[in-house]
């Protein structure tokens, strides 16, 4: 099924708009493609914490972008899952893609003059090794995980934290994401939500059921949003 690009009315077409200054991401699903990692890591925690039978992956790739804490009281699966899942995710890591067009919208964004920040589902000290061994550590200013809020997504807490700290105004940025709660952090935070579909969720219909601001089907498509600033 194919998307095009959807803005709500005025968002881009009314003058009065302020110009984007910043973007912040989420990581897995957005930057990252880490899904075949997460379900293999997924599994042995699972066999080794629960025991026999098929992990419940699908149901777990549903509520990405939460804290995995979080996620496991809403599965009602051991919160000690989480020690494994951790282990596996960093021995596997070399596994982990960037997405086609990523690096290129990434060196673009730059370049135009705006700043870049990660609100991610990860703990904090997970996101960057990640995105350290991936070289794109440097394109991004910030990288808030869960574990570095008080409340993580779906609460705005990660997103206005990002704001802070790039010293942007909500009205100035923008948040791109792949789930539901992406977008409801970024919408109580008071900036535009885009959702992406590049990775296409098990649900897209839930995603835009979500109401996001703006639907994306390729990572260039964001470039559309973020003209250069002023003097770039």
């Amino acid at each position: 099924m194919a998307f095009p690009i959807v803005d709500r009315p005025g968002i881009e077409a009314d003058p009065s708009v302020p110009a984007r200054h910043a973007v912040i991401f989420d990581l897995d699903g957005v930057v990252v493609d880490s899904f075949a990692v997460m379900s293999e890591a997924f599994a042995i925690a699972y066999a080794e914490v629960v025991g026999d039978g098929p992990a419940p992956f699908e149901e777990y790739r549903r509520h990405l972008g939460r804290y995995f804490p979080d996620i496991m009281r809403i599965m009602d699966l051991p919160p000690e899952m989480e020690e494994p899942f951790v282990r596996e995710s960093y021995r596997l890591a070399d596994q982990v893609e960037v997405f086609d067009g990523v690096v290129e919208l990434l060196v673009t964004l730059r370049s135009r003059g705006l700043r870049l920040a990660i609100a991610t589902g990860k703990t904090g000290a997970r996101a960057r090794a990640l995105l350290d061994q991936l070289g794109l550590l440097p394109f991004f200013e910030h990288v808030i995980g869960s574990d570095e809020v008080a409340r993580p997504k779906p609460a705005p807490d990660m997103v206005e934290l990002a704001l802070d700290r790039l010293g942007v105004p909500a009205e100035r940025a923008v948040m791109v994401g792949d789930a539901p709660t992406d977008l409801a952090s970024a919408r109580g935070a008071g900036v535009v939500s885009v959702a992406a579909l590049w990775a296409p969720p098990d649900d897209v219909g839930e995603l835009l059921a979500a109401g996001p601001d703006v639907v994306l089907q390729r990572p260039a498509d964001l470039l559309a949003l973020c003209p250069a600033l002023p003097g770039r």
